[in-house]
């Protein structure tokens, strides 16, 4: 006898077996016990979450030899052929192969007015039945509306959205959902024991996380790992075999990045380079454990009950790294993981963002001043004043005493030069002063925006045009990829500098070679700009 895989050897026989779907169970079997039997159903769900098992035990459950029954038995010699695949009356169709009209009308359309030749229904299941063409759901729409009473269809798909609406309106449908976490390991270690495999529950863990809710991708993930493994099956090798990045290591990556440690990164990049991992699969293990940290620090259940020890390391590294750390490196990292697949040298640019990571609480330049600090807070704190900034130069100066009114640039332009003196050049000092203002204000509103605009720095000025220097290309791309984002540093700088001031976005001399800067304008200015400030920052 020929190998079975483990996921065919496994399917489900019995709507007992039927693990995480009890929605759909329980409905199925009461319309069987009331009679009330639809003429076309629609399964809808991710993969490897039992539609295709259910249409069967659907099929078994209405043509069992004693009449429909709820729970279908395996010694029915019915139910037999069906899970054999022999039942002449269950016609089995995959529309991915068979799309075209004519196998419809062949398959299908034709043969729907004979009567059973052995069941008491002729059932039709149509596995992914969104890849069907537009014709072959044209052919087969009056059939699945007014089928003869002894037809049955059964549509399963993973993408419900293709499907025609005019099919969909002719079926129940059913949705499937993804597994959960223990029901995953329960499965696994029922399918470990059976056959006589001993394995290490963390290893169980790991395969049950990187099916992502599939009973038949872990399943697969296991067979995987039985056929190279030799004796119990441990987590070691299961990360080894799947090629992911162990969780000491991306808790130490973690650990590192939070204290700034550069040596201790570069040291174990090079240690999972020298293994072979691929650095999106470093990005995509570093996921998976920040997900699971999080979860940890907000008192959810990780599904690692079954491992106390795991369970342990995962609350105690959460703890050491703190709830605001891991939502600030799970946005990073998720952000390096979109980036990376337009990188040209992966493993290079990787050690780049996590050095970026760990250094981003250090001023990319010499450290800044107390006094502009102070400044600093003093900007962020009079936004409301920016509308109209030079009728509020009277209002501004009557309360305070001091020489420096910061809020009225276009009046007073030596105000917000006094802050911060770097050049003696005043429109240039005062260009710095308004940037800095704008980096730490944005900054403050998204953990992105703040990494984007670490690096950048006022490069020149004259004539009322400043020009903003960023040292890489991408995180210029960043900044213009959103009309928002731009918007928001050109407010942020109209309400510093003034509206007859202009901006100038550009990359750095390093990289000149690969675009052309980009000049933008103040197209903002009075009320309007008043009103585009407040709906960016959502402030009344």
């Amino acid at each position: 006898m020929s190998y079975i895989s483990l996921y065919r050897k496994y399917r489900s026989q019995t709507f007992g077996d039927l693990m995480g779907q009890e929605h759909v169970v329980k409905t199925l079997q009461n319309a069987i016990t009331t009679q009330r039997i639809a003429h076309a159903y629609l399964f809808t769900g991710p993969r490897g979450t039992g539609k295709t098992s259910s249409a069967r035990l659907l099929a078994k459950a209405l043509n069992a030899e004693n009449g429909p029954t709820a729970d279908p038995q395996d010694d029915d010699p019915i139910c037999q052929l069906i899970s054999a695949g022999n039942c002449i009356d269950v016609v089995e169709m995959d529309a991915a192969s068979e799309a075209g009209v004519e196998n419809v009308r062949e398959a299908i359309v034709d043969s729907v007015q004979y009567q059973p030749m052995m069941c008491r229904y002729k059932i039709f299941i149509i596995d992914e039945v969104h890849d069907l063409s537009a014709k072959a759901f044209d052919a087969l729409l009056k059939t699945i509306e007014e089928p003869p009473p002894h037809v049955v269809f059964i549509l399963a798909t993973t993408e419900y959205n293709k499907v025609p609406p005019t099919i969909r309106s002719r079926c129940q449908k059913f949705e499937f959902h993804r597994a959960s976490i223990q029901d995953l390991v329960s499965r696994l270690q029922y399918v470990a024991d059976q056959e006589g495999v001993k394995i290490e529950p963390g290893a169980l863990g790991a395969i049950a996380r990187m099916a992502d809710g599939g009973f038949r991708d872990a399943l697969t993930l296991l067979e995987q790992a039985l056929l190279t493994s030799e004796g119990t099956i441990t987590l070691n090798h299961v990360y080894d075999q799947l090629g992911l990045v162990s969780d000491e290591v991306v808790d130490g990556l973690l650990m590192a990045i939070k204290e700034g440690e550069v040596p201790r990164i570069i040291d174990l990049l090079n240690e999972v380079s020298r293994l072979g991992r691929d650095p999106r699969s470093v990005l995509e293990s570093m996921l998976h454990r920040l997900g699971d940290l999080t979860r940890a620090i907000y008192g959810i259940d990780i599904g690692a009950n079954s491992d106390s020890a795991q369970e342990a390391s995962i609350h105690e590294t959460a703890a050491r790294i703190g709830r605001e750390e891991l939502l600030t490196l799970r946005s990073a990292v998720a952000d390096s993981h979109r980036e990376i697949r337009d990188i040209s040298l992966p493993r290079l640019w990787l050690e780049s963002e996590l050095i970026r990571l760990a250094t981003r609480k250090q001023a990319p330049g010499p450290a800044k001043p107390k006094q502009s600090e102070e400044s600093t807070v003093a900007k962020v704190e009079k936004p409301p004043t920016k509308p109209e900034p030079k009728v509020q130069v009277p209002e501004a100066e009557s309360p305070k005493p001091k020489p420096e009114a910061k809020q009225q640039p276009v009046e007073e332009p030596k105000a917000a030069t006094s802050a911060v003196v770097e050049t003696g050049d005043p429109m240039f000092d005062r260009a710095v002063a308004a940037w800095r203002d704008s980096v730490e204000k944005l900054g403050a509103t998204s953990a992105s925006m703040r990494m984007k605009l670490a690096e950048s720095r006022v490069e020149s000025v004259q004539d009322n045009h400043v020009v903003i220097e960023f040292s890489r290309q991408m995180e210029l791309d960043w900044i213009n990829g959103l009309p928002k984002r731009l918007a928001a540093v050109i407010a942020e700088m109209a309400n510093r500098l003034g509206d007859d001031w202009t901006v100038e976005l550009g990359v750095g001399k390093r990289q000149s070679n690969l675009g052309q800067p980009q000049a933008v304008e103040l197209p903002l200015e009075g009320q309007k700009l008043a009103d585009t400030v407040r709906e960016i920052f959502g402030t009344n």
